[in-house]
């Protein structure tokens, strides 16, 4: 199952539209090293990026929802940091654990 980018999933900001389509590209990465059983520094690679890049994409979108007044910022700004909290949590189960099958598991939910 590949993690694709359409132009439905647009916002309309270039700006934002390009980070999200590069966290596709990267969590699709981070899938299929999990479905190719590749090595467990790949996997760290990939969570690292993702744990990294998506405080700072979240900073920028929640920074431009401020400046537009978005009505849905609450709601996003959780949505975020429930992200961010469960990717914390498989990062340490890998750092914990290495990359064994129930970290791939939970990496490609």
């Amino acid at each position: 199952m590949a993690i694709v980018w359409t132009k439905d999933l647009s916002v309309g900001v270039d700006s934002i539209d390009a980070q999200h389509q590069q966290l596709f590209k990267m969590a699709d990465e981070l899938f299929d090293a999990g479905k190719a059983g590749k090595s467990k520094e790949k996997v760290g690679e990939l969570l690292s990026f993702l744990g990294n890049y998506t405080k700072q994409h979240f900073a920028d979108e929640e920074a431009y929802m401020k400046k537009i007044n978005y009505p849905g910022l609450a709601e996003q700004q959780t949505a975020h940091k429930a992200f961010i909290s469960e990717l914390g949590k498989l990062q340490a189960e890998y750092e914990k654990s290495g990359s064994n099958i129930s970290v791939i598991i939970n990496a490609n939910q």
